[in-house]
């Protein structure tokens, strides 16, 4: 993957185990271009979130760490930094689950986003304003406790919460797992439109190859811990194996669950 300016985020090579025995990443390379959306996908287990982890430096409360190889954030070695450095570098992750502050308002959730800024008041009452203006949604009902807010609710709550932070880059782990296919559509809008008004980079690590590839500018795949095939995300949507073991998709034009495909033969025909 090439661009002019050099990428926001360039993991490269990097192994990461936990426990000092399972090795769960075996030489991961990606790059993330400033301004742009670029989605990780592959199925449970391939090894996305720890990739996720790596970056934003939340291995170590889990016993991992990186072995080998660096990660770079805008220019800054981050390679098994702490995660609270890497916030206040401007990379903020979104985990999988949405895990918002259930016995707070809406209104305060996305409020909590800001503690570590030193914007001025009213830079930061700004932004907050923008927040429901990406999610109306979210408008009506700011002073709901978070805890009673639906699935899709919480989802938008932890993504403006983690923009109050004004971050460089932000990532987010499963951001359509467990939601209705409307209410994925809705959040994969609002995400766009934040990339393109916002300017914000965004790294999405996905299972729903399908949408995540129609916002994302450029992707990656994985399996068993390594990058099997990346591109542009318009080449993978066309690519027949992407088609067949990410979307369902047989070269007959009918179905098919990846779930069914044995995973040699995909390794085999990507290796």
């Amino acid at each position: 993957m090439s661009d002019a300016q050099p990428p926001i985020l360039e993991v490269n090579n990097i192994e990461v185990v936990y426990n000092d025995i399972i090795q769960v990443l075996r030489g991961v390379s990606l790059h993330v271009p400033q301004g742009q959306i670029v989605s990780l996908l592959g199925t449970n287990g391939a090894g996305k979130t720890t990739t996720l982890r790596a970056v934003s430096g939340l291995l170590k409360p889990e016993n991992g760490f990186i072995r080998a190889g660096y990660v770079r954030f805008a220019g800054q070695d981050i390679t098994n930094v702490l995660g609270t450095q890497i916030v206040r570098l401007g990379a903020v992750m979104v985990p999988e689950g949405r895990r918002v502050f259930k016995h707070l308002t809406v209104d305060e959730n996305i409020r909590a986003g800001s503690i570590t800024r030193k914007d001025s008041t009213r830079q930061i009452k700004a932004d907050h304003r923008k927040m429901y203006a990406h999610f109306p949604r979210l408008a009506k009902i700011t002073n709901r406790l978070a805890g009673y807010c639906s699935g899709g609710e919480q989802q938008m709550i932890a993504i403006a919460r983690a923009l109050m932070a004004s971050p460089k880059m932000l990532m987010l782990d499963e951001p359509s797992l467990g939601l209705a296919p409307l209410l994925v559509r809705e959040i994969f809008d609002n995400i766009r439109t934040i990339n393109r008004e916002m300017n914000t980079t965004i790294l999405v690590v996905e299972q729903n190859a399908r949408t995540a590839l129609e916002i994302s500018d450029y992707a990656y795949i994985m399996e068993s811990g390594k990058i099997v095939l990346e591109g542009p995300s318009k080449t993978l949507q066309d690519n027949p194996d992407v088609k067949e073991f990410y979307m369902g998709l047989t070269r007959g034009g009918g179905r098919k669950s990846f779930k069914e495909i044995k995973s040699y033969k995909r390794r085999k025909r990507w290796i």
